[in-house]
């Protein structure tokens, strides 16, 4: 298994056409399952210089960038700063678990600053995120039975519920399993599963009974969110606004 780790991005870094601001890996690396055939999801920011944003002209704001390394399929994912940080106040859980990933391959103090002004954006709304994103991983499962979509389901709704509780954004499934009494025992011998076989079938108790569980993490969700100390908005525009500002500023 490549060592997402050891990764020298050094090359692709000096081959973006503008700064990058940080680069972590995100997916089943970070969430705790890859496979030995795991693609590695490789996401961050880049920062346009002021001039793009002002013309006639569209800002390339997303950038993607693929290439195999080992034969391990690597793929880079970019926004403009402006664009990463209105995802964040959009109450978007997956920038902000690629933004505050502990799997790092470049960083930048921007990247250390914009970590430090992540908890102002927290809201109690973003359970609606990980409700999304579970359901939709859980349709998924039920279209082709392969675990990996399952696993997905069960981890967006464990990391909403921690996230509700502790105002943590924890994305690693087996730090999940610890520290969310109500999670499924029997997730700990799929992850083992799903690690044999990137895309290997489901098999365990009959879906009916998988569901119930599913359905039952809803209500815990549900529960968190009513009880969650988090606020119901944001309270770092203003400063992420300046940030923004201040970075592309020093880029020109």
């Amino acid at each position: 298994m490549l060592d997402a780790l050891s990764l020298d991005l050094t090359p692709v870094v000096a081959e973006q056409p503008d700064p990058l601001l940080f680069a972590t890996v995100s997916g089943a690396h970070l969430y705790g399952f890859p496979s030995r055939d795991s693609d590695i999801d490789l996401r961050g920011a880049h920062l346009l210089p002021a001039q793009a944003l002002l013309g006639l002209r569209e800002p390339e704001e997303t950038r993607t960038r693929m290439w195999d390394r080992d034969e391990v399929e690597m793929d880079l994912v970019t926004h403009d700063l402006r664009k990463f940080v209105r995802l964040m106040l959009n109450r978007n859980g997956y920038v902000l678990e690629q933004l505050l990933s502990p799997l790092v391959v470049h960083t930048t103090p921007a990247h250390a600053e914009l970590i430090t002004l992540a908890p102002g954006v927290l809201t109690s709304h973003h359970a609606h995120h990980y409700r999304g994103f579970s359901n939709t991983q859980w349709r998924l499962f039920e279209k082709d039975g392969e675990l990996k979509p399952l696993l997905y389901a069960f981890r967006a709704l464990l990391t909403g519920i921690h996230l509700m509780r502790s105002a943590e954004v924890q994305a690693h499934l087996p730090t999940l399993l610890a520290e969310v009494p109500e999670a499924p025992g029997r997730l700990g011998e799929l992850i083992e599963a799903k690690v044999a076989a990137e895309h290997g079938a489901y098999e365990g108790p009959a879906v009916d009974r998988v569901r119930e569980e599913f359905e039952a993490l809803h209500g815990v969700l549900d529960a968190a969110q009513e009880a969650s100390a988090l606020p119901e908005y944001a309270s770092a525009y203003d400063v992420l606004d300046e940030f923004v500002v201040r970075r592309r500023s020093d880029r020109t």
